[in-house]
């Protein structure tokens, strides 16, 4: 049996569609992402797997409960970060763990084990007041609280948005060891290098679901050749590159541009003499393999 199981979603705010028949199956145990810019649907989505909020139509179940009628008892097996820092900032790090643990009729003490390894990381903090802490353990303090009562589910929205390089990756690696400890992880980023961490996504935009399968199972439907283009006049060379006849897209990429042609079309020699004809002579082609957001970007 799934843990999650959407079916045929909707949502709309005044009119705006948020939601737009969005279908999901997330089995136990699975480390899951929802990947896209903001304005995909991404927190309505897991306001209403948390019974949060009241989808316009279809149906969902968490751990076999249905999300309208069962709402008390999946409120106890689900674990919920919302994207926002939303703890009592007046209260110390120490209170807030005791607060959640007490909600979920629970102690520290007894779920102590599946929170260690990131307590340890913010008890030298304990008596600090959750509003002064810094971003990272901001971060950390909430997931905390979010598995104090050892949940079935993790629901973790765009838990790293504003948080240092370093913070991210602890922060992944602490799902991993969550993971390991039989937890059901979904997980929602705008962040498309994150989307290799996990085992299956789901990218998403303005409110549809536009491919769900592995990272590597993504990857491998971008069948185009792609290229990764160096050089000088960056803005100048984005224009002239967009013009080449076989030229399917371009677009700014890092310190790059990524120029994807037409399929059938990989004349390199054809494409060189482009680029010198239109007066550049440092300009570096190298073919590339596709990335998580070249592929979103493609769709």
């Amino acid at each position: 049996m799934n843990n999650i199981d959407v079916q045929h979603i909707n949502k709309s705010y005044g009119g705006v569609s948020a939601l737009r028949d969005i279908s999901l199956e997330i089995k136990p145990g699975e480390l899951f992402g929802l990947i896209g810019p903001d304005g995909a649907g991404k927190t309505s989505l897991f306001r209403i797997l948390t019974t949060l909020l009241l989808a316009d139509s279809g149906s969902a179940t968490v751990c076999g409960l249905d999300v309208t009628r069962d709402y008390k008892e999946i409120r106890h097996c689900v674990g919920y970060m919302p994207g926002r820092f939303s703890l009592y900032q007046d209260l110390t790090v120490e209170e807030n763990l005791k607060f959640f643990a007490t909600v979920f009729n629970t102690t520290i003490k007894e779920n102590y084990g599946l929170i260690r390894d990131i307590y340890v990381q913010i008890e030298p903090f304990k008596n600090r007041r959750a509003g002064k802490l810094s971003g990272g353990m901001k971060q950390k303090l909430a997931l905390s609280c979010a598995l104090i009562h050892r949940p079935e589910v993790l629901f973790l929205d765009e838990p790293t948005t504003g948080v240092d390089p370093v913070s991210r990756v602890e922060f992944w690696n602490m799902l991993d060891r969550l993971k390991n400890e039989g937890i059901t992880i979904l997980v929602s980023t705008p962040y498309m290098d994150e989307a290799s961490r996990c085992d299956r996504i789901a990218l998403m935009r303005s409110g549809e679901c536009l491919s769900v399968n592995t990272p590597e199972g993504i990857r491998s439907t971008y069948t185009r050749p792609l290229y990764a283009v160096h050089g000088s006049f960056m803005y100048k060379l984005l224009i002239d590159l967009r013009s080449y006849p076989d030229t399917y897209s371009c677009y700014a990429f890092g310190d790059s541009h990524h120029l994807a042609l037409k399929d059938g079309k990989n004349d390199i020699v054809g494409l060189e003499k482009f680029i010198r004809e239109k007066g550049y002579t440092d300009v570096t082609l190298e073919l590339i393999r596709p990335s998580i957001e070249d592929c979103f970007m493609a769709l």
